[in-house]
């Protein structure tokens, strides 16, 4: 496996990925086929939330992986302000896109569970309003990284909004524990070890682990794209 530094390298990044995309893709569709699999057909209702429980297999792993994104966006931005990696600014503007989406996946099936379990759509509590504003902070990573001509200083500007975005993880992640919200507590990873049935827990994890794999190969495959595009870039401003 090779060092993060060694993968900063546009050429070596692209040898790496197209050993690893294969599998990573494979391993997705698989993971996806028996999460889907246990998670609508295997598990039985739940006595409490009867059908609706279906939903929490794709709103979770969607909230757990779009705040890892926004944590990748993070660590990238570092690189690129300190380190000056080459592949970290093309990496962010893979990633953040697919963590947007993350988001918009996790709010949108958040309110589908509300409406029912709620009776509303959406509640301004502490758990909702930060996981919103990670949603805008995607947006303004994504619309900072292609506001300037020269792509450069949008990538820095969308780096330093990265590494200042993060300070909403730890907000989205102990919101339910400092202020009253009707979000539920954490129940998987907590002191004591999870609060959810096997019935349930199984399920969830499978899906979670499909929903990181599908996160990684959309990364790299996007990836892919944008060193593609910025050397098209470069040719056509070296030959004009």
């Amino acid at each position: 496996m090779p060092s993060m530094h060694a993968l900063a390298n546009p050429a070596r990044f692209l040898r790496f990925s197209a050993r690893v995309l294969p599998w990573c893709a494979g391993l997705t569709a698989v993971l996806l086929v028996v999460g889907l699999y246990l998670a609508l057909v295997q598990t039985p209702p739940d006595y409490q939330q009867k059908e609706t429980v279906r939903i929490m297999f794709v709103h979770v792993p969607s909230a757990w992986w779009s705040m890892a994104g926004y944590g990748l966006l993070a660590v990238l931005g570092a690189s690129l302000l300190v380190w000056r990696h080459p592949l970290a600014a093309l990496m962010a503007r893979a990633a953040a896109p697919v963590g947007a989406g993350y988001a918009f996946v996790c709010l949108a099936t958040g309110s589908l569970w509300g409406r029912p379990m709620w009776g509303t759509w959406w509640v301004w509590d502490a758990r909702l309003t930060s996981m919103l504003l990670l949603f805008f902070l995607f947006l303004g990573h994504i619309a900072l990284s292609r506001a300037f001509d020269e792509p450069e200083r949008g990538d820095k500007a969308a780096a330093i909004l990265g590494l200042v975005g993060a300070l909403n993880l730890p907000i989205i992640k102990f919101s339910v524990d400092w202020w009253n919200t009707l979000h539920q507590p954490a129940s998987v990873v907590k002191l004591g070890g999870p609060a959810i049935h096997p019935t349930i827990l199984v399920p969830l994890l499978v899906m979670a682990a499909a929903m990181l794999m599908l996160f990684v190969t959309l990364v790299l495959l996007r990836t892919e794209t944008e060193i593609g595009r910025r050397r098209l870039e470069a040719a056509a401003m070296a030959g004009g």
